[in-house]
């Protein structure tokens, strides 16, 4: 997953690397309208690429469990399962 992130980041930087010394930034016009929402868009995605990179989920509290278990609390249950 982290490997995606990098790369659409990376694309997304390239885009903006190529592009932005070609729009036009002119509010009057719907080319200029354009440039502006399509630098908007690609901010957000690169915003939202950083911030999947940045931030990781919480664990659940299952995972959280599972992760404590160790093999002789198994042990020990099984033994006291038996009687």
């Amino acid at each position: 997953m982290k490997n995606q992130t990098m790369l659409s980041l990376l694309l997304c930087g390239l885009m903006l690397y190529y592009a932005v010394p070609r729009l036009a930034v002119d509010v009057n016009s719907a080319q200029g309208v354009f440039s502006l929402s399509w630098l908007f868009l690609a901010l957000l995605v690169a915003g939202g690429n950083l911030s999947s990179l940045l931030y990781k989920p919480k664990k659940t509290v299952q995972q959280r469990q599972i992760a404590k278990y160790t093999p002789r609390q198994a042990e020990k249950k099984r033994t006291t399962e038996r009687g």
